[in-house]
């Protein structure tokens, strides 16, 4: 077998591989040999059939096989003597004309055939003692505590139906039917909607003309949408709306005590308290392990400066460059009202794909040279947790983790990553810093996964793999399409 380096430029290498025809007919001669006592073929008795007539009627299913089975395991033979690791799947190219495959298959011709990929880069690991983060403190004050608890309650609250007319803090119950220029759209229509007013949770101006109706009332109320409405087609237009009022209902007193606990499945208020405060923790402690692992990642940047493979650099991009314009079609935008282009929104994010592909390699070799793995439990883990994102999709979701190749990476990889991020952060220089709670959730507009600076927020969120609100479609409501509860 002859292994021929034909291309070394860059990441980029090619390899061809010939193997004479004698090599292939004398493999193929071993199969037929071990046939030979397990086929069963009338007129012959076991184990005395011909070789030649062996040859004759499996000869060429077996090269197939054989050829088969070359290409799928040699290049990973070969790459393994060469020392090097493939960042993609090699790509085989081998002849198609129908007359040379014949000849191979009849052991008249050499099997040859090349493959081509992209190496990934070796990496010197550098010392990271030198990499300095603060990391961002906040202390819960009891105060916060009982402003979620009294949220919590608000929204546990009970009604109770009363005569008269609606005033502020009463819910109303309505069906009501939205129209523009009087045509009915989409999202506009509901059947025993509730609604507190005052809670500002449809647009501005709809809450308002509801005070003062009562059960059984008819009314047409007019309002404005937003101009900057996530819905284009409603965005800044005035808008109509038929409702029936079939009930008001005045808000019972909220008591933040044991029974308003024992209602939300918790034995006494002093555990709801420890529970809200434990929740408050939580969120913040995310913002902060982001904000920490962002610092990480800048300065892993500036250490690490190397060419990357360009098939994980395009997969990256595509992945990135599909949410953006699936972010502008949901929103109705364009590069323009962004106050970007289509060109320089491409060179933003494929600088952000570049990094982000950099950086995985770095971190890919820290863990491993580091010994990280990622257990069997952390992997049930996180499958379970897809499970519960997909509620009646249970088995769909398994079939595809276990018949998609390369889809239990998907879970691997960012339990990986965390896991060299503690790794890191035992290693490097860390200094906590008490803030407020506005100073840790203000945004960081420098941060380097930001690239395009013009881009809203939302947009750069989603292009950073950050997880983004849910669109609803209920278009009287003023933050539906933000992903609020009704």
């Amino acid at each position: 077998m002859q292994v021929i380096e034909t291309l070394a430029e860059g990441l980029k290498r090619e390899i061809k591989v010939v193997i004479p025809a004698k090599d292939m007919e004398a493999r193929m001669n071993e199969r037929l040999a071990d046939a030979k006592d397990k086929v069963r073929i009338n007129g012959f008795r076991p184990g005395k059939v011909p070789v030649g007539h062996l040859k004759k009627m499996y000869g060429k299913s077996i090269m197939a096989e054989l050829v088969n089975e070359i290409i799928r395991e040699k290049p990973s033979a070969i790459l393994s003597e060469r020392g090097e690791k493939s960042a993609t799947q090699p790509e085989i190219a081998m002849t198609e004309d129908e007359a040379e495959a014949e000849k191979i298959l009849s052991a008249q011709a050499d099997l040859e055939f090349s493959f081509s990929y992209e190496i990934i880069p070796a990496i010197e690991l550098k010392p990271v003692d030198g990499i300095k983060v603060v990391r961002e403190v906040v202390e819960v004050s009891d105060e916060e505590v009982n402003e979620q608890i009294e949220k919590i309650a608000e929204s546990a609250r009970t009604y109770e139906t009363k005569k008269g007319k609606a005033a502020e803090g009463d819910r109303v119950t309505m069906d009501y039917l939205g129209k523009v220029d009087g045509v009915a759209f989409d999202g506009g229509k509901d059947e025993d909607a509730e609604l507190v007013i005052g809670s500002n949770r449809f647009i501005p101006g709809f809450e308002d003309q509801l005070v003062g109706l009562k059960a059984g009332d008819e009314k047409v109320i007019t309002v404005t949408f937003p101009a900057d409405y996530p819905a284009a087609n409603l965005a800044g237009k005035e808008a109509t709306f038929d409702i029936t009022v079939k009930d008001v209902a005045a808000p019972a007193a909220v008591e933040i005590n044991d029974e308003l606990a024992s209602k939300l499945g918790v034995e006494s208020v002093d555990k709801l308290k420890e529970i809200v405060r434990g929740q408050i923790e939580s969120q913040y402690g995310n913002v902060t392990r982001q904000k920490v692992k962002r610092q990480i990642l800048d300065q892993l940047d500036a250490l690490y400066k190397f060419d990357s493979p360009s098939k994980l650099v395009d997969a990256e991009f595509d992945n990135i460059w599909r949410q953006i314009n699936t972010d502008l079609a949901q929103s109705g935008k364009t590069f323009a009202d962004e106050d970007t282009t289509e060109e320089e929104a491409r060179n933003e994010y494929r600088t952000l794909a570049e990094r982000r592909v950099r950086l995985g390699l770095v971190l890919s070799e820290i863990g491993e040279k580091a010994g990280v793995e990622v257990s069997d439990d952390e992997m049930q883990r996180a499958l379970f947790a897809q499970l519960q994102q997909f509620p009646g999709q249970e088995k769909q979701i398994l079939d595809f983790f276990r018949n998609t190749p390369g889809a239990s990476a998907s879970l691997r990889a960012p339990i990986f990553e965390e896991k060299v991020i503690d790794k890191l952060l035992s290693e490097i220089s860390v200094t906590d810093k008490k803030v407020s709670k506005d100073e840790l959730l203000a945004d960081d507009e420098d941060g380097e996964d930001k690239p395009a600076k013009k881009a809203s927020a939302k947009k750069k969120a989603a292009a950073e793999g950050e997880e983004a609100a849910p669109k609803k479609k209920a278009a009287p409501k003023k933050k539906a399409a933000e992903g609020d509860a009704e």
